[in-house]
């Protein structure tokens, strides 16, 4: 869990009072009805002001604001289009860098684009022929190459961190700058291409919180797949911190996001050679893709469509090989006369609603649920069929998908693993027990998330007499009744009291009433089911 500052970027059309103008990150204007020679006037000193805006205020060297201007009924009008990015469309030969957001960096690079990992940079060569072509000379040599190189202009020169936690200086010093530079060919030079690429290149980190899978989906592959999936698959990765264990972690999701495979940046020094590249990621908010921000409206829920077809081959093979070793247990086992006449009869008989089935996802250490036994037991008399699951870091996601995408409800207390969340069917019931301490960070990481895919949320918020802190510290004392208090001590406080050193005994008579809500919802849904079947 991690605080930092939040924003909401404004939606088009939304009016903007503030006289401050650089609080404002959209203009209005409506309804002018000055003589057209003042508005002309207006327009220019305005169109100045955005010129000169960059310098007077700081802003990053590609700010840029897109507007419409017309008239109407003769009245002038002006509009910001918020819902196109900056750097959205970008000329042959150009780089520009979008540096608005206070999550992440972007950069786009269109023309011929190069990498040359020892020195981390990616070039962009223009040639300075009248035919747009690079010229070169199969001659020279290494160190001719070199000092032809050297004699190049640079046009521009950008650095970028690749990762989606821009505020955290900390953890961007983890991640490897890269050096993004335009440079004027030189005719007489020679830029050799080692492998050549007809699609476009993402750049991207997996360093920071890489290891935490809440991190892994929120910082990583949620926005590699806002960023890339409309390429449809004609893109390829280029990883920097390249991990084999995390290409071999989220392989099944990658083939679904590329059709090529993964580039290590820094283990492979070949020069790789692209049309286009992207360098960062873009990312919308927790565990969530905003339909607002993206070209074809996507939404978590299809990531979450993708997720499925991601998963589905390997759980097919997965049942195949429980069927096959189902026969080999069973083979030379005759079954006996009366096992036979019981297994027609129950074929006669037709029961077509099967029990609602409820995943709990078990925590060994810290805010682990003590009387989880009871709890099984408990929810197996309101009638569930339960699942306990007890992943960790070696568990292949695709059976933990499994196990989640076939229940009805979903139970876990507040932490990374209730990333799990998104492979949830919509519609399912997702019960987070929300320890002492933790309500911020469990409803903005994962209650709100549950919500926009499309789950039946419901938060538990334990009393202070289910946390084992109440036995740890006086009935009076502001860890227990004032949780606020404490984090206004800073972030370790709160790790040290809330995370790291709390269980949960749940009152199970409480508690009963979720569960009997969920079992009921569930039980009806697939009513609903069969009745359309």
């Amino acid at each position: 869990m991690v605080h930092y500052q939040r924003y909401n970027p404004l939606k088009k059309g939304l009016e903007v009072v503030s006289d401050d103008e650089e609080s404002q990150n959209t203009l209005d204007f409506h309804k002018i009805t000055r003589p057209r020679f003042l508005y002309l006037l207006f327009l220019s000193l305005f169109s100045c002001s955005l010129i000169l805006a960059p310098q007077f205020f700081n802003l990053p060297p590609n700010f840029s604001l897109l507007y419409k201007f017309g008239y109407e009924d003769g009245r002038l009008s002006a509009e910001m289009d918020v819902n196109t990015p900056i750097c959205s469309s970008i000329s042959n030969g150009t780089i520009c860098c979008d540096r608005s957001s206070i999550r992440s960096d972007i950069c786009m690079m269109k023309g011929d684009v190069r990498t040359h990992s020892l020195s981390s940079s990616i070039y962009l060569y223009t040639s300075r022929n009248s035919n747009g072509l690079i010229d070169y000379v199969p001659g020279s040599n290494d160190g001719e190459e070199e000092e032809e190189e050297n004699k190049e202009e640079e046009i521009q020169h950008e650095k970028i961190r690749p990762y989606t936690r821009k505020w955290e200086k900390t953890t961007m010093d983890s991640v490897g700058e890269l050096h993004l530079i335009s440079k004027r060919e030189n005719s007489s030079a020679r830029h050799k291409c080692d492998v050549k690429h007809d699609v476009p290149a993402v750049f991207f980190s997996t360093s920071g919180y890489t290891g935490n899978i809440y991190h892994e989906f929120n910082d990583g592959i949620l926005p590699l797949y806002i960023t890339s999936q409309h390429f449809k698959k004609k893109v390829v990765f280029v990883i920097t911190e390249y991990h084999d264990w995390w290409v071999s972690k989220y392989g099944d999701i990658l083939l679904r996001l590329s059709d090529y495979p993964p580039i290590d940046f820094s283990g492979d020094n070949r020069t790789h050679c692209f049309p286009e590249a992207i360098v960062g990621l873009r990312i919308h908010d927790e565990l969530t893709v905003d339909p607002s921000l993206m070209e074809d409206e996507k939404s978590i829920k299809d990531f979450h469509h993708l997720l499925d077809r991601a998963y589905r081959p390997r759980i097919k093979s997965l049942i195949k090989e429980e069927e096959r070793d189902a026969r080999l247990n069973s083979k030379g086992k005759r079954p006996s006369p009366r096992s036979s006449e019981n297994g027609a009869t129950r074929k006669q008989k037709w029961d077509p609603i099967k029990k609602p089935k409820l995943a709990i996802l078990s925590r060994n250490e810290s805010r682990a649920i003590t009387n989880e036994g009871l709890l099984v037991k408990m929810a197996e008399e309101i009638g569930f069929e339960v699942e306990v699951l007890r992943p960790d870091r070696t568990t292949e996601l695709a059976k933990i998908y499994r196990a989640l995408n076939a229940s009805d409800v979903f139970v876990g207390v507040h932490g990374a693993a209730m990333t799990h969340l998104l492979f949830l069917r919509p519609g399912t019931v997702f019960i987070q027990v929300i320890p002492l301490g933790t309500e911020w960070a469990a409803e903005t990481y994962y209650g709100e998330p549950a919500v926009k895919l499309g789950l039946k949320y419901i938060a538990y918020k334990i009393l202070p007499k289910e946390s084992s802190l109440y036995d740890q510290y006086e009935k009076n004392d502001p860890v227990l009744n004032d949780p606020n208090s404490v984090h206004q001590k800073g972030w370790e406080f709160t790790k040290k009291i809330y995370l790291d050193h709390q269980n949960v005994m749940l009152n199970l008579e409480r508690f009963r009433k979720r569960l009997v809500r969920a079992y009921n919802y569930s039980l009806a849904k697939k009513n609903r089911h069969v009745q359309a079947e």
